[in-house]
């Protein structure tokens, strides 16, 4: 069995060097998620607050990242305030992948968005990459819709909390 993470907030720098490595390994594999420049933690802060971000720890080795945020403008308009939450960034450190962490994360997104009293936990992500749609399809999150946003052509999905 799988040691429990304990998870930290508002660690930028962790963050982003687990993006950073994360980032590299795909690109490496031909599968380019994010470009590496995007990931320092001076353009991080430009799109998330510094206490948006989580990091999951296995003893002493940082294994993962996400921000979690209470609104999202460029993806979700048309959302109310404080109906849902919103994940970017989920990444798993290269060295700690294939051990079931990205489930896990989620399974804290969900518990925090849960916390906070809202109806829904949403995130998009690229709509031609899929394994990472599989991850949350099987984790239970539904499409919403597709669209455009700034150039990229996305899926919006949503998990139910209610």
């Amino acid at each position: 069995m799988m040691d429990s993470l304990t998870f930290t907030r508002g660690d930028l720098a962790t963050a982003s060097g687990i993006l950073t490595a994360t980032a590299s390994r795909l690109a490496e594999r031909g599968e380019p998620l994010w470009p590496v420049p995007s990931l320092t933690p001076e353009r991080l802060t430009r799109h998330y607050p510094p206490e948006s971000w989580r990091v999951a720890w296995r003893g002493g080795e940082a294994v993962g990242t996400f921000a979690l945020v209470d609104r999202d403008p460029l993806f979700w308009p048309e959302d109310p305030p404080g109906e849902a939450r919103y994940l970017h960034k989920l990444g798993v450190h290269p060295d700690a992948q294939g051990q079931g962490l990205a489930h896990m994360l989620l399974a804290e997104a969900v518990r925090e968005t849960r916390g906070a009293g809202c109806a829904f936990l949403r995130l998009d992500t690229a709509a031609t990459r899929p394994k990472l749609r599989a991850l949350y399809e099987g984790a239970g999150f539904r499409a919403v819709d597709e669209r455009e946003v700034k150039g990229f052509h996305v899926v919006r999905y949503e998990l139910p909390l209610r």
